[in-house]
């Protein structure tokens, strides 16, 4: 799969993926996802071929757009449906309650606790809901919602990854 070069794009590394999916893979089947700040979309089109039934896949800079287009084609990934916009707009209209959500934005732009807010205030999450977050590896995390509970926490490098359940 392949993504342009554009800076702030840092695609989540093989092995940190790897550790996310054995978590993820028995809640994936016929789930609803989310993928804010895509990026790349390999977190989207993985859950998508892990049996997801719908991936919103949402990416504000053109040309990683333009990209995750293509790759939908390539892959055939019909139960991806692709937004070019910011999460925070996406969110302030979406709709629908996610079971799992990947939230990975760009480690410098530090949107975890506005982005865990709108999810909260909008109602797009749910009792068991499941958020993936990766950012920098001492970032506090003491600002997200009370509802969020830790479940997973690792670290890879200079990266903090981390799987919460909606309590």
């Amino acid at each position: 799969m392949a993504f342009p070069d554009i800076d702030g794009l840092r695609p989540t590394a093989d092995r940190i993926r790897e550790t996310l999916f054995n978590w993820l893979q028995p809640y994936l089947p016929g789930s609803v996802c989310i993928d804010l700040f895509s990026g790349s979309g390999a977190l989207g089109f993985e859950a998508a071929s892990r049996g997801a039934d719908s991936v919103d896949m949402v990416e504000l800079n053109a040309e990683a757009y333009k990209q995750l287009q293509a790759n939908k084609s390539i892959l055939a990934a019909e139960q991806c449906r692709l937004s070019r916009q910011s999460a925070q707009q996406f969110l302030m209209q979406a709709s629908i309650s996610y079971d799992i959500v990947f939230l990975d934005p760009p480690f410098q732009a530090n949107l975890w606790f506005e982005i865990a807010d709108l999810l909260m205030q909008n109602s797009l999450l749910h009792t068991g809901s499941l958020i993936y977050m990766e950012c920098g590896k001492n970032q506090d995390m003491t600002a997200l919602p009370a509802a969020w509970h830790l479940l997973k926490d690792k670290h890879a490098g200079e990266v903090r990854y981390c799987l919460f359940v909606i309590q």
